[in-house]
């Protein structure tokens, strides 16, 4: 089973500034609920009971958020606003939390490894809070359908959909063989490729199951893209040395990490409230 699910949330959000200056982009709430709640609830949804956050400087809002404010809770106690809490309060007591700071921004691959002394020795989900996933009609959120893959296969997998080309820049995309409907067992992964470099439109997004030695590998794998310790090249070394599977998962992403993605899950998720 998988239990722990990793959330790198340290990174500085420079899209949405000055909104996150001094603001978590993890907490830019949609309508009501900050961007990190839903991937938790998506977490606890799939079964999992331990959630470990990747915090960095200025983040304290966090760990405030899912702790109890005892001021609060007291000023609106028997109110009728006093329901508005019922969601975190059973996400704090469904789970436990954990945290520790990535010093300096070396990219996600090094994110996940600052997680190894919060995850152990064990396969985990990683969870990026950007990345907005809804199940339609009620179905199996993302990480559920990964973690029903990952107990067939028992490998890291991540999960892909397909963009247009000319997006290929902005995502690590895959290559790879259709092994069953919607899974491909990858054979190459490029970090944001220019379209014509690109081996395909299948994009990595922010949903993963990974095997534990997936922390030595990052520990060997050198700079990439932007100077960062990127975890596609790592699973890629993975892949090369077993197996990794990339999955096209059932429902809808939205790209909260850019404005347009964001106002398009806020209208989105104001209509399904309706």
């Amino acid at each position: 089973m998988i239990k722990k699910c990793l959330f790198p949330a340290a990174g500085y959000g420079t899209r949405f500034l000055p909104a996150t200056k001094a603001t978590p982009k993890e907490m830019l709430p949609v309508l009501t609920k900050p961007l990190i709640q839903y991937g938790v609830e998506e977490a606890i949804n799939a079964g999992i009971d331990t959630m470990a956050i990747i915090t960095g400087r200025g983040k304290r809002a966090i760990e405030d958020h899912f702790d109890i404010s005892y001021e609060l809770e007291h000023q609106i106690k028997g109110s009728s606003k006093e329901s508005l809490l019922t969601e975190v309060r059973k996400v704090i007591n469904n789970c436990t939390f954990s945290y520790t700071r990535q010093v300096e921004m070396k990219g996600l691959g090094h994110a996940i490894l600052t997680g190894e002394t919060l995850i152990g020795d064990q396969a985990f989900a990683v969870i990026l809070a950007d990345d907005l996933c809804d199940n339609k009609n009620g179905d199996d959120g993302v990480l559920t359908q990964m973690i029903k893959l990952y107990e067939k296969y028992k490998c890291s997998i991540v999960a892909i959909e397909e963009i247009p080309m000319q997006d290929t820049n902005k995502y690590g995309v895959i290559a790879g063989n259709e092994i069953e409907p919607g899974i491909f067992m990858i054979k190459d992964m490029v970090e944001k490729p220019d379209p014509k470099d690109a081996p395909s439109n299948l994009a990595i997004i922010g949903r993963y199951i990974l095997t534990p030695d997936i922390f030595d590998i990052i520990r060997n794998t050198k700079p990439g893209k932007g100077g960062e310790i990127q975890i596609t090249d790592a699973l890629l070394t993975q892949a090369q040395k077993g197996m990794v599977l990339a999955y096209k998962f059932e429902g809808k992403r939205f790209d909260c990490g850019s404005v347009d993605g964001f106002v398009e899950a806020t209208n989105y998720f104001y209509e399904k409230t309706k």
